[in-house]
């Protein structure tokens, strides 16, 4: 039996000893930080458990082929970015099923505001939110990935290549366009302060 303190190289050579149960150390210790990168990608609570879950799951399938001179982190963590992005491209051909999600009001995260926010301020938040999550929207999702990976998870460049599967350089090009195009569907905005 592990405990939480047993490091990955020791639960991962458990676990293809026969002990299944070792894989729940690993699960705990980076279930958090793979939920955090999903939530991003996807902008959903219960896509990025699909997702958490998926990138578990094939990490378990393919721990034989893990080699263990590498971080199982950053390998489970390029699983799940893989796994958002799946999600994410397979959730474009069902256009139909997210309207219905975004016009859902069950779906819709409650704000609470800052009691000292007059009706001007909070009219004023509500237009910064739409036109930021429309920003969002216009850039294409490996784009979105790049942008969430370098600016919200702060990752170089490498990283980021390495979880999409293209070179770095290309990666650095994915960022740069996203910060461009954002930076031009936000400029209306610096015109409100």
């Amino acid at each position: 039996m592990f405990r939480m303190g047993t490091n990955d190289h020791e639960a991962i050579r458990a676990v293809l000893g026969g002990d299944r149960e070792a894989y729940g150390i690993l699960v705990k210790r980076h279930s958090q930080s793979l939920f955090r990168v999903a939530f991003r990608i996807t902008r959903n609570e219960s896509d990025a458990e699909d997702v958490v879950q998926e990138a578990f799951l094939r990490g378990y399938r393919k721990l034989e082929g893990f080699e263990s001179r590498s971080n199982f982190g950053t390998w489970i963590y390029r699983i799940a970015v893989r796994c958002a992005l799946d999600k994410i491209s397979g959730r474009r051909w069902d256009d139909s099923s997210r309207v219905a999600e975004e016009n859902d009001p069950e779906q819709e995260q409650v704000q609470v505001a800052d009691e000292a926010a007059g009706p001007d301020r909070l009219l004023l938040s509500g237009e910064i939110g739409a036109l930021q999550e429309a920003a969002l929207h216009s850039l294409t999702d490996t784009e979105r990935t790049a942008f969430v990976l370098r600016h919200m998870e702060d990752c170089t460049s490498e990283e980021i290549g390495a979880a999409l599967g293209i070179p770095p350089n290309a990666a650095k090009q994915a960022v740069f366009r996203a910060v461009r195009k954002l930076r031009s569907r936000l400029a209306p905005l610096r015109m409100k302060r």
